[in-house]
């Protein structure tokens, strides 16, 4: 943003002139130490190596870096693509990670690189384990609206999404598994957060979802993570050391499709 260094200077005036630092430090030193729970990225034993595309740019820049390096860790390569980079759909990746962003501020770009984004439809329909979040649900779709203007995504999930003024889902989701799908086992419980400012339109036919949304918004009527065959999309973001399994079972259906195993989880 590009007044960001006159907020930064404005925050830190008031709170050099407003708070008592000394006060706050001594407060927080006098505290116990706070419990760290958590699961260390340990190496996955040898497997199948696989490759795991991961799409990163300018429309797509929310990732915890602690997912990708679980990822590495549970035994993938990592790959960086971009439907902003003039370069065809690779078409050697095992499984695909989509995270989040805001593809609306460049939707014309996306919806100009036809190519790329069929490429992606290709792999998705050829049974690519592909996990989106947010963002990555939204290049999925068949289509942004926004302000009266409608870009064409990939079409790799039978609806399209409408962008807002105010967000339409923001905070911690907490959701059940209860539908079969290319990832998660019956009955994980998930717990992540949300931000977006986009909805699902509604469309005639109903699009499968694997989860109930206990807390949460997800993309509606109490649901998350639509399921299209090998490719899982939803609102929600997970951290990978609150849902442990997420980076496994990313690499493991991976690993299935170098097997031409395409059972569901």
């Amino acid at each position: 943003h590009p007044g960001i260094g006159d907020v930064r200077e404005t925050i830190g005036r008031l709170c050099r002139s407003t708070l008592d630092w000394s006060r706050i430090l001594e407060c927080a030193a006098s505290a116990s130490p706070l419990p760290v729970q958590g699961a260390s990225f340990q190496p996955a034993p040898a497997g199948t190596p696989v490759t795991i595309g991961v799409v990163r740019d300018s429309a797509f820049t929310f990732y915890y870096p602690d997912n990708l390096e679980a990822l590495e860790a549970a035994g993938a390569r990592l790959v960086f693509l971009s439907p902003l980079s003039g370069e065809r759909f690779p078409d050697d990746l095992h499984a695909l990670y989509i995270g989040g962003g805001f593809p609306e501020t460049h939707g014309p770009a996306i919806s100009n690189a036809a190519r790329w984004l069929q490429g992606l439809a290709r792999a998705a329909s050829s049974g690519l384990p592909v996990y989106a979040e947010c963002g990555g649900l939204m290049l999925l779709s068949r289509a942004i609206n926004q302000e009266g203007r409608r870009y064409p995504m990939a079409g790799v999930l039978p609806f399209e999404v409408q962008v807002f003024s105010t967000p339409r889902g923001h905070g911690y989701v907490e959701m059940s598994v209860d539908s079969p799908n290319p990832f998660f086992a019956l009955g994980t419980d998930l717990r992540g957060h949300e931000f977006h400012y986009s909805a699902v339109i509604p469309s005639e036919a109903p699009v499968p979802t694997a989860c109930a949304v206990a807390r949460g918004t997800g993309i509606g009527q109490g649901r998350d993570g639509a399921v299209a065959g090998s490719v899982w999309a939803g609102y929600t973001h997970l951290h990978a050391q609150a849902s442990l399994q997420w980076a496994e079972a990313l690499v493991e259906a991976a690993r299935k499709r170098v097997s031409g195993d395409s059972t569901l989880a």
